[in-house]
């Protein structure tokens, strides 16, 4: 078994690195204080090409392996988990169901803009009722003539307030069950869509979330994305692939964790010796870099399973609970190695502890991770 990453991947892992403490690192904390959504350092990652990595040429995308894509994610995070998310959820959840379940010209219309980084993408499919509970959802669409109308609200949309395009999911034949939901793809002038309140978040507030409100708004037949009743299994595929996503973004978090627990424990001294010399604080760095080992290993193996074209949706679930429960226990723990310091504005390991928190939450809780675990083990 092969563990050792490509010269490229090196080289790819590199390059963003340089990028992120270049563009990002000097903005990170500002973006954060003020919930600013940093437009300058999404430009340049398109024009790098990073908007549309896992996508192949032909869509304007860089054809690059979903692991080394899953890599990008996590050193984007390192630096500011709020952008890490932006560009994840842009690629796997708002770009992912229009490549894998689009026709041709759906992909050259809106794939195309998405995957260079000139348009932005959301995906909507969370309700006020209906959250983990998909079939709680209440928005319809209803097909008039050569237009589906779209009756609904939809809210904690991630890239919502920023967005270009949008996946909405809609009820095409409630009675139907689960095969009566459709997928469709809406950009932000169709007629009858705006966007709603905007939420203020205790963590990732670089991130832009709001409502989405639809009423009455039309869209032409053809932006059905798949087939109608297909709705569910495209949510469900596009939750497998953000997962590594949100896995890569908390072991970007812990990461970044373990470098300011490591550096300011060389610096802090009590009891005329650097607190690294305190077996308390050796112990709590060794887990940290331990349980960072074991969620990087668990996403990185999702991510090759997906690349290989083989089953992976127990293991993103595995690799999102647990990088996700780790980065929130880690990042408390690395507050902790900063005493009082860490839990002031302005040390780094504050803000990493409140963006760790959303990724036990967001694309599926830790909860519905377990949820589809023990579905796929005892089916």
């Amino acid at each position: 078994m092969e563990f050792r990453l490509t010269e490229e991947q090196e080289l790819i892992r590199a390059n963003m690195r340089e990028f992120c403490q270049k563009y990002l690192d000097p903005i990170a904390a500002e973006i954060d204080e003020n919930s600013r959504y940093p437009a300058e350092v999404i430009a340049k990652l398109a024009e790098g090409g990073w908007m549309g990595m896992p996508w192949p040429a032909e869509y304007g995308g860089a054809g690059l392996d979903f692991l080394t894509y899953t890599m990008v994610i996590e050193e984007i995070s390192r630096s500011c988990a709020a952008t890490g998310f932006t560009v994840s959820c842009h690629t796997s959840l708002a770009s992912g169901p229009i490549y894998f379940f689009g026709t041709e010209e759906q992909k050259q219309k809106y794939l195309k803009p998405l995957a260079k980084g000139e348009k932005i993408g959301a995906f909507a499919i969370t309700e006020p009722g209906a959250g983990t509970d998909v079939g709680a959802a209440t928005t319809t669409a209803v097909l008039d003539g050569d237009e589906y109308v779209i009756n609904g609200t939809k809210t904690f949309t991630s890239n919502g307030p920023v967005a270009d395009t949008f996946i909405i999911f809609a009820w095409t034949d409630k009675s139907q069950g689960p095969k009566g939901m459709s997928a469709f793809i809406v950009p932000k002038e169709a007629p009858g869509l705006k966007v709603g309140q905007h939420f203020l978040k205790m963590g990732i507030r670089a991130s832009q979330t709001s409502e989405i409100i639809l009423k009455d708004c039309r869209v032409p037949k053809e932006n059905l994305l798949g087939k109608e009743g297909e709705g569910l299994k495209i949510a469900m595929a596009s939750f497998d692939n953000g997962r590594i996503g949100i896995a890569a973004q908390a072991v970007g978090i812990m990461q970044a964790a373990l470098d300011e627990s490591i550096s300011y424990s060389k610096q802090r001294v009590q009891f005329g010796k650097p607190i690294a010399r305190h077996q308390a604080i050796q112990w709590m760095i060794a887990d940290m870099a331990t349980d960072l080992a074991a969620a990087r290993f668990l996403t990185y193996y999702a991510a090759w399973l997906k690349e290989q074209g083989l089953p992976y949706s127990k293991e993103a679930a595995m690799a999102k609970v647990f990088a996700a429960e780790a980065a929130t226990k880690h990042t408390s723990k690395a507050v902790q190695i900063h005493g009082g310091y860490g839990y002031c504005k302005g040390f780094k390991v504050e803000r990493l502890m409140r963006d760790a928190k959303i990724t036990e939450i967001y694309e599926g809780t830790s909860e519905a991770q377990r949820m589809v675990i023990a579905g796929n083990l005892l089916r």
